[in-house]
């Protein structure tokens, strides 16, 4: 699987979560101590937003923990919202194009889980992604893919029901033609100005998914940064946070699933 993290808040390095933290997301890249992939070594990425409406990328295929320019970078870097990423390939090559986060316009998106079945519903799965925006299909993985169908679904005017209406639609492919587990679902997107995480499975074994508040902003991690579990909050399954300033809403995200999920289960 993967690993992530995110920031909003005032602006802070890059290298602050990335790198410098007890359970940083480099450190977590060759050590996690939550999930079934402690090794995270298959390419890493960063998408930070400055004064500019779209995100800048940085991504490259070398393990985390082993790439100067990203020591350089996220060293003289700030930003008020980041996302970071290192990646454990599911069955996908590593390369630059497969490496998460994901961008369309002022969007950025990565993912923490898998289809089943990829390799046999790849085909369906891309016939999902609107006309419009299949030349932001740059990758191979079922998460580029996702993010691409949310867009389709009205990601911009509805960004929690949006990529609920993907991930059932996606779920229910994978129910129909793929194999076990259908959808394992933890992610983590913004426009910019609001983060939103969600945690969903259709099985027992959602990927973890956490936060803390600070006073300065907010952090979302996969697993905590530090030995201090009582600052951070789990992220329940079937749930999923909307930040806005300092405030951290918590809806539904079961609930947003087309129906056809649920006749199909």
């Amino acid at each position: 699987m993967c690993r992530f993290l995110a920031w909003v808040g005032q602006q802070r390095y890059l290298d602050e979560l990335v790198l410098e933290q007890e359970q940083s997301l480099v450190i977590q890249s060759r050590n996690a101590l939550i999930g079934k992939t402690p090794i995270n070594a298959d390419g890493f990425g960063l998408a930070w937003y400055s004064d500019r409406e779209t995100p800048c990328f940085y991504k490259d295929t070398h393990p985390a923990w082993s790439d100067a320019n990203l020591k350089q970078l996220a060293h003289h870097t700030k930003s008020r919202l980041f996302l970071a990423h290192v990646r454990a390939s599911t069955g996908t090559a590593t390369s630059r194009n497969n490496c998460h986060p994901f961008g369309v316009g002022r969007w950025s998106f990565m993912h923490n889980g898998q289809a089943g079945g990829h390799d046999r519903i790849r085909q369906e799965l891309d016939a999902m992604i609107p006309a419009h925006l299949y030349q932001h299909r740059m990758g191979a993985t079922e998460s580029e893919a996702i993010f691409l169908i949310a867009h389709g679904e009205g990601l911009d005017a509805d960004p929690v029901g949006a990529m609920a209406r993907a991930v059932g639609r996606v779920e229910t492919l994978s129910r129909h033609s793929g194999s076990l587990p259908y959808l394992r679902f933890a992610a983590c997107w913004s426009d910019g100005k609001r983060v939103y995480a969600a945690r969903y499975a259709s099985d027992h074994f959602a990927p973890s998914l956490h936060y803390r508040a600070c006073k300065d902003g907010i952090i979302i991690s996969s697993e905590p940064l530090d030995a201090d579990n009582e600052g951070w909050t789990e992220i329940q399954p079937n749930t999923v946070i909307e930040t806005e300033g300092s405030v951290v809403t918590t809806h539904s995200f079961a609930s947003y699933v087309p129906q056809e999920k649920e006749r199909v289960a």
